[in-house]
């Protein structure tokens, strides 16, 4: 980055310098050429000038008062009538600017200068304007290259800070570049650190807590199954029963106490979108890989809908389902968005063999797969539903039917649409 823009400002100064540079020298050239011959043909106005003033007083014309008054440098030939030719000076050899002007008496003054007088000063010109390009173009390179420092050092350290961020590294640096695009980068940066470090805090704080607050209702829950177990007693198995039933309400209770509490409420990633959006965008991505197999993706059912959740998640989800159709399923996948409740509902079913029994209550666990295929995707997808408190279930085995349940945006009758609340 830094050589190409070190090129690219070398480059426009340059056209600039040879636009404008050889336009100056022309217009120097010409002035400096237009001024010699005015100078001439005032000297020789001048010369003819003092010829008269001579010949009106009755005075001699000699070269010597010519000199002593003209003060002339330059080459002059007086021609009077019935006088002998005068001259003044050498006689250039080459190229000459002529001047000439006639008295009042007739005599006529001739005035010459080498034109290499004239090349000289253009040398002159020339030479300046070279020195005043060389260092346009020395300043253009090391702004080029203070400049690329300036943007290609904050990539570089934003680089740094994305494969630090990758390879599990959450920690926020919190640095700015002056740059509004590269501090808008940097603080996407540092947000996404931020909450990567809190989803990895609360990962870590919920399995420490299940761990120690699922041990002790768990080995009673045990305890009583192994009591129904072992008992031909019918009263003494209901009693103990009814207790068990009592323990697993109270461990649904911890688990839901557990998920709450590691969910941390700043993330605020569940926000209100458009679901017919996120079902679009799904269904044109995957439309050209369907198309390629043959097979065709299609949506249904009602429109207008708006959920709650994070887009991207949904979105992941939606992509899952439409994999994992794709690989084992069969025939025309279709996408069905209905509402029940005040959930939305997106169902993904296809035309093939579907779940068997034995694979449909284990379907979304890790490890578990139809076929060869790592078993994670079904999983992975169940976990991004719940994260912002969604579900994703097999609601029929043949064919299979997955749908993701979604919370519906509400607006209370006694609010206006710009205040409206999400439940």
């Amino acid at each position: 980055m830094r050589r190409r823009l070190i090129n690219s400002t070398l480059a426009v100064v340059l056209v600039v310098i040879s636009v404008f540079g050889v336009s100056l020298v022309v217009v120097e050239t010409r002035t400096i050429t237009s001024s010699a011959q005015e100078s001439v043909d005032s000297e020789a106005l001048r010369l003819a000038s003092i010829v008269d003033s001579r010949l009106v007083d009755g005075e001699r014309v000699d070269p010597d008062i010519l000199s002593d008054r003209g003060g002339a440098e330059r080459y002059a030939r007086i021609e009077i009538p019935g006088s002998p030719r005068i001259e003044l000076g050498s006689r250039p050899e080459g190229g000459v600017i002529r001047g000439t002007a006639t008295g009042e008496h007739g005599e006529k003054v001739v005035v010459e200068e080498s034109r290499s007088s004239v090349a000289r000063e253009v040398g002159r010109t020339m030479l300046i304007i070279g020195a005043v390009a060389l260092l346009a173009v020395v300043a253009a390179v090391l702004l080029a290259v203070r400049q690329g420092n300036r943007l290609a050092s904050p990539l570089t350290d934003l680089a740094e800070t994305a494969e630090r961020l990758g390879s599990g590294d959450p920690r926020p640096r919190h640095r700015r570049y002056g740059v509004p695009e590269l501090d808008r980068v940097a603080d996407v940066l540092d947000a996404s650190a931020e909450r990567i470090a809190r989803m990895l805090t609360a990962e870590r704080r919920l399995a420490a807590d299940a761990s120690h607050q699922l041990r002790t209702p768990l080995t009673a829950l045990s305890m009583r199954l192994e009591e129904i177990a072992v008992t031909d007693d019918l009263d003494t198995a209901r009693e103990e029963a009814t207790i068990a039933l009592a323990q697993v309400e109270r461990l649904t209770d911890v688990v839901q106490r557990l998920l709450t509490n590691s969910r941390d409420p700043r993330t605020g990633s569940a926000v209100a979108f458009d679901l017919d959006e996120v079902v679009k965008q799904q269904i044109e991505e995957w439309r050209p890989a369907y198309r390629s197999a043959g097979r065709a993706i299609v949506r249904s059912g009602k429109t207008g809908m708006r959920a709650v959740g994070t887009p991207g998640a949904v979105a992941q989800v939606l992509a899952a389902l439409i994999e994992n159709s794709l690989m084992h399923g069969g025939g025309t996948v279709a996408l069905r968005t209905r509402v029940t409740g005040n959930q939305a509902v997106v169902e993904v079913t296809d035309e093939g063999p579907g779940v068997s029994e034995d694979l449909g209550a284990r379907i979304f666990e890790r490890a578990i797969s139809g076929r060869n295929s790592t078993g994670i995707g079904l999983a992975v997808a169940r976990d991004l539903a719940e994260a912002d408190g969604g579900r994703l279930e097999l609601v029929q085995l043949k064919p299979a039917v997955f749908a993701l349940f979604l919370s519906r945006e509400t607006v209370r009758r006694d609010e206006s649409p710009a205040s409206r609340t999400i439940r």
